[in-house]
């Protein structure tokens, strides 16, 4: 993304706006497209003069002070006279995108939240401001607590913000910080959801649920959740645990829990509501999930209860609703998708949703095509092979088959393979026949880019009850966020209390990341907090060396952003430090 400036001349006077554009892929090559318009941006170059004195008061969330209210006047210049052949720069830092998370970690209240549930003891470092550090690192430049301590902290203007000098932050500090951190996990997520309801107006009417995974480096023989199982991350040679992580219907992170890693994910519905239930209350809220988190059982669970949902169901059941496939009465909803009510197969109160998606359909018919042309390749060379006798232990045959079947599973279904002998002695042979089922072909074709919809809640529009389950992406999202730019994954942490509180560190990273995109969203700025991080980070904090007739003046300053991220941070109302600040006792006299 990027700012794009416009003009208009209008009776000879020029008037200017902004705009936000990205860039998108075409089929006729890239486009650039309009996000949002800003509008006229007046003072760009005329801006107040902020202290760091007012950036330390934005961070502790102290309100301004009374006389600050009233006109400023411009303070009178102070001269020096400088040799500039020895002027020098020193302590450049990284400073744009560490003031930003802190921000957010100010806004989200976890401030006050780490002070009363972390009172100071006889640390040094009070609990509070490391657990501070431990997730901004996260949110900033993910990697281990060894790497924050020996690099990371020392590069950025963590001490001039928060006061703690790099001397102070080690690894076996911050792994403490991990341990007090961790018996507030439960209190932290009410925090965060009473919060979202003060800044967003957040109801928590629809509780969305999905489960991922992350894997281990090493053995993890101290915790006994790690095992092997289904890996999304295409690591089954590595143990892993499985996170069910339950978001409000913008994705904003409410709650999770950590389970063993060979838990199917059907198995912590019911645990998941219970917890839910216990910790958080019973309230009018209706459930979202994916058909891979529901069965018959657990529809039965959240009725016993009186929970309402809105589930997928699984592929076989799209056989009942043959017939609706073929007959009229379909709704666009999207381009391309489409939807209508359907009645319930045996009755009852559920509402069924028949969707159907043509891109959804031309790829699922790209792919079993693909596996359908390599399976019937295979099959084919085998019973060549076999046909020629240079294929003769049978046993052999069955086992390449299976891999076959295997590899292919999408198309595995359509065939029906046996294997024979014939003759005997030097004449046995093998006889390998094939037989393709063009019924079950005929139905993957049509039933393709179809899905059904099951639900108890009382709405009747099925365009509706579509747009709440398609909101499901936004679970998804959050964790391509926490895997990929968050650094969850892979855990080197070898014990169970370390491992969950390095995964309470990265949903408290996610909380802040999705209140940025929410933030952004609110300024009229699009929904892209990568990128602004990105640009953030090219804000930098350096000493700037300027030697007088008498003494060496060191100036903390903080660098100027490009004209278009400032259009940004005014849009967001972000105020950098501008005012250079003289740093006393570093003063040097010159022999």
């Amino acid at each position: 993304m990027y700012l794009r400036r416009h003009g208009k001349n209008v009776d000879g006077e020029e008037y200017g706006y902004w705009s936000l554009v990205e860039s998108v892929r075409t089929a006729r090559g890239p486009r650039q497209r309009i996000v949002a318009t800003i509008g006229k941006l007046p003072g760009l170059d005329k801006e107040e003069r902020i202290g760091w004195e007012e950036i330390s008061r934005i961070l502790t969330g102290k309100p301004r002070h009374q006389d600050s209210l009233l006109e400023k006047f411009e303070e009178p210049p102070s001269w020096a006279t400088v040799d500039i052949n020895r002027v020098t720069v020193e302590r450049l830092r990284s400073f744009g995108d560490i003031y930003l998370a802190l921000m957010l970690w100010q806004q989200l209240g976890f401030t006050a939240f780490c002070q009363e549930h972390m009172p100071e003891g006889r640390e040094t470092i009070p609990w509070s401001v490391m657990a501070c550090i431990l997730t901004i690192a996260r949110f900033c430049s993910p990697s281990s607590e060894l790497q924050i301590a020996e690099s990371w902290y020392g590069k950025t203007a963590m001490d001039d913000l928060l006061g703690v000098s790099a001397e102070k932050v080690n690894d076996d500090r911050l792994y403490r910080a991990l341990d007090a951190l961790l018996p507030h996990k439960d209190a932290l997520c009410r925090h965060l959801q009473d919060r979202y309801g003060e800044i967003f107006g957040e109801t928590f009417d629809f509780l969305f649920y999905d489960i991922t995974s992350t894997y281990f480096e090493g053995m993890a023989l101290g915790n006994p959740q790690a095992k092997r199982g289904y890996s999304r991350d295409s690591r089954s040679d590595c143990l892993q645990v499985c996170i069910g992580l339950v978001t409000s219907r913008e994705g904003l992170p409410l709650a999770f829990e950590i389970f063993d890693g060979n838990r199917a994910d059907v198995t912590t519905t019911e645990e998941m509501v219970l917890a839910m239930e216990s910790k958080y209350g019973k309230a009018n809220r209706i459930w979202v999930m994916d058909r891979g988190m529901v069965s018959e059982e657990n529809i039965q669970f959240m009725k016993e209860r009186g929970a309402r949902y809105i589930v997928g169901t699984p592929k076989s059941m799209l056989r009942k609703f043959e017939q609706e496939l073929l007959t009229r009465g379909w709704e666009e909803v999207h381009p391309g998708v489409e939807v209508k009510i359907c009645d319930c197969p045996e009755g009852g109160e559920e509402t069924f949703v028949l969707c159907r998606s043509e891109g959804r359909k031309d790829k699922e018919t790209a792919i079993l095509n693909r596996f359908l042309d390599r399976l019937q390749t295979g099959l084919g060379k085998l019973k060549e092979q076999a046909e020629k006798g240079r294929l003769r232990d049978r046993q052999r045959a069955e086992r390449r088959i299976g891999r076959l079947l295997e590899r292919n599973s999408r198309a595995a279904s359509l065939f029906t393979v046996t294997v024979n002998e014939t003759g005997s002695g030097k004449q046995r042979r093998l006889a390998i026949d094939i037989k393709k089922s063009e019924e079950r072909y005929q139905w993957a074709l049509q039933s393709g880019g179809s899905y059904i919809l099951r639900t108890n809640w009382t709405e009747a529009d099925p365009k509706t009850i579509w747009k709440k389950y398609i909101q499901l992406t936004e679970v998804e999202d959050a964790f391509r966020t926490e895997k990929h730019d968050l650094g969850m994954r892979p855990i080197y942490h070898q014990k169970k209390d370390r491992t969950q509180a390095h995964i309470l560190v990265c949903f408290l990273a996610l909380s802040m990341w999705q209140t940025l995109q929410q933030w952004m969203k609110a300024s009229g700025l699009g929904t892209a907090p990568r990128k602004l991080i990105e640009e953030m980070r090219e804000v930098r904090s350096l000493d700037v060396l300027l030697p007088a007739r008498d003494k060496t003046i060191r100036l903390r300053v903080v660098s100027t952003p490009s004209k278009e991220l400032k259009v940004l941070l005014q849009r967001m109302k972000i105020l950098l430090p501008n005012k250079p600040k003289i740093i006393q006792n570093v003063v040097q006299k010159i022999a």
